[in-house]
């Protein structure tokens, strides 16, 4: 499951996909669910940058506080609100970690998976419109998960599915047809992530200090 994201400055990294600011990003070192950040979705043909509140929410959904934040890639097919997304409101969360904790005999220790040469991280994810009834209305969206690779496996079953960069558009764009999206949806290379321990600082979702993403341990990465 992932409960926590480390959004730092994403947008200059050349890997980066190209995209029109229409919000301005959102960046945080200890992102929780039911707060906003920033999305990649398609409008006309173009990828634009999104404010989006982390939990999907169509406006049929009368309890909010019954909004998934993540949705099981085995799954999607069985909840309607997770089918029609996929089929046409597929977007990315670029984000730089996830956090992730081991129990331990002292407790959860957090730790931050990212890409080995710390690249930024391209969340798979759905999107819907929330627009109640007072006619505001908001982009949210839901994050799918996967089963989590071998070296980040002891600290969580699960992961939000990767999409490579290069494949960002195919991803984005409602033309591409839904079973080859689904294709895209899948664990990420074990080769590519890695997880290094940080402060129990993390712990807390109201902690906002960049340092308490610092490693405080060497990274785990997978080894034949």
């Amino acid at each position: 499951m992932a409960g926590r994201l480390h959004v730092d400055d994403w947008t200059r990294h050349p890997t980066s996909p190209a995209f029109r600011g229409i919000d301005p990003p959102v960046f945080s070192p200890n992102l929780a669910p039911r707060r906003w950040l920033s999305i990649l979705r398609q409008e006309a043909d173009t990828t634009v940058l999104r404010d989006a509140f982390w939990g999907l929410t169509p406006t049929w959904l009368k309890v909010l506080d019954q909004a998934p934040h993540c949705a099981r890639a085995e799954s999607l097919d069985e909840r309607p609100m997770f089918r029609e997304a996929l089929a046409d409101r597929r977007c990315l969360v670029p984000v730089t970690g996830i956090y992730v904790w081991q129990t331990g005999l002292r407790g959860k220790q957090p730790f931050l998976v990212t890409h080995t040469d710390r690249s930024p991280l391209l969340l798979a994810g759905i999107w819907s419109r929330y627009a109640p009834d007072t006619g505001e209305s908001r982009d949210t969206f839901a994050l799918i998960t996967v089963p989590s690779p071998e070296v980040v496996a002891p600290m969580s079953d699960r992961l939000p599915a990767l999409i490579d960069a290069s494949l960002a558009e195919t991803w984005l764009s409602t033309k591409t047809p839904l079973a080859s999206a689904r294709g895209l949806i899948g664990a990420a290379d074990r080769e590519l992530l890695g997880a290094f321990p940080v402060s129990r600082r993390v712990n807390d979702p109201a902690y906002q200090e960049w340092a308490c993403a610092y490693p405080v341990g060497p990274m785990r990465v997978w080894t034949a």
